[in-house]
């Protein structure tokens, strides 16, 4: 004898085939995306707003005035100290040498006469054949040649420099920015920058922090000293840099304005990933990692109340108040309320209330299904 189900009579009485009923009783839940709440190491971490700085950087200038004959560099490229920049065309310059040159080898003839001519007179005072008068003149003639041909030495030094200026050296190892001039321009001390330099590796990472925390940095290290105290960047995407990093400097006085010190971190950069003038965030070191438990900062809801969640639980919807301590990255901290392992609701809860059915799905990301 075949037994008689609820759904087949139902289906009988309503004149409605019972597949689809079927179906319709077994597609229920509210569809949402849940993921687990995690136990991690978290350390306890102080967060700052900090602005990448590079340690040497470099305004290009002309020296002299001329004419720009050709700029010899790829904007953008990391170059190093004393590869060309710009050319500056040389024959004025050329011409000053040679004329310094020539002033200073006719002073040095006027120098040699100078000095034969006090000889002789010296030589006839002292044979009294020359007067005492003739032998101060020679004398004095002698030194005024040989002030003479300093200075054209120091004239011909002075276009010898100026003439090595004409070639726009980079003065350190770094990357080159923008060109202001172009080939053919006349350029000198008054135009202004040329280009910029900026080294790379290591970078600054310099940020502002209130006496307070720096004092409860240290304490939580149990160090006497900032300088020991390590760092860690985080950028806007929220993701972790992988390099960490040192306190190298701490200002002598406090803003009075903001009642802040500024400190000053070094981190290395060999994949060149920092950038002068980037803003980051800074993570200061704080004591060991202790294992706490974090969720998705999408799963977040506030209301009058405080803070909550929507875990998934026996299929259906339940809510947990939490209490969060910080955030660690795209995570949020939870200090109480959850204790690891609960399936919380990160996206479609807006549908949800208590003890609603709910079909969980993972995030995209977790999502390894064919």
């Amino acid at each position: 004898m075949k037994r008689t189900t609820a759904f087949t009579l139902l289906a009988v009485s309503l004149s409605v085939p019972f597949p689809p009923v079927l179906l319709a009783a077994e597609d229920t839940g509210v569809a949402v995306v849940a993921a687990p709440a995690e136990r991690k190491p978290i350390s306890n971490a102080q967060e700052f707003v900090g602005r990448i700085d590079a340690p040497e950087k470099v305004s290009i200038r002309a020296r002299v005035k001329g004419v720009l004959e050709e700029v010899l560099f790829r904007e953008g490229d990391t170059i190093k100290a004393g590869t060309p920049l710009y050319r500056i065309e040389k024959a004025l310059f050329n011409a000053d040498v040679e004329q310094a040159q020539g002033t200073l080898e006719r002073t040095q003839a006027e120098l040699t006469l100078a000095s034969i001519q006090r000889q002789r007179a010296q030589q006839l005072l002292e044979r009294n054949a020359g007067t005492a008068v003739a032998f101060d003149q020679a004398v004095a003639q002698e030194a005024q040649a040989k002030a003479a041909t300093t200075s054209a030495g120091a004239n011909l030094d002075t276009a010898k420099i100026n003439l090595g200026y004409t070639d726009i050296t980079a003065p350190i190892d770094g990357r080159i920015g923008r060109t202001a001039v172009s080939k053919g321009n006349v350029i000198g001390p008054d135009s202004g920058e040329l280009t910029t330099m900026v080294s790379q590796d290591p970078m600054y990472v310099t940020f502002p922090v209130s006496q307070r925390d720096i004092m409860a940095a240290q304490k939580a290290n149990k160090v006497n000293d900032p300088k020991s105290i390590k760092l860690r960047i985080r950028f806007s995407d929220g993701t972790l840099y992988d390099q960490i990093g040192q306190i190298s400097f701490v200002d002598v006085s406090v803003d009075r304005s903001t009642d802040t010190l500024i400190v000053r971190g070094d981190i290395a950069n060999p994949g060149k990933t920092l950038v002068d003038g980037q803003l980051v965030k800074v993570e200061l070191e704080a004591g060991k990692p202790e294992e706490r438990v974090v969720v998705p900062q999408a799963a977040l809801i506030a209301d009058q109340q405080g803070v909550y969640v929507f875990i998934v639980e026996d299929g259906k919807a339940a809510i947990r108040r939490l209490k969060t301590a910080g955030s660690s990255g795209p995570n949020v901290v939870v200090s109480s309320g959850l204790d690891g392992g609960e399936l919380v609701v990160t996206d479609g809860f807006q549908s949800l209330r208590p003890g609603i059915a709910v079909r969980a799905s993972p995030p995209p990301a977790l999502n390894t299904g064919g």
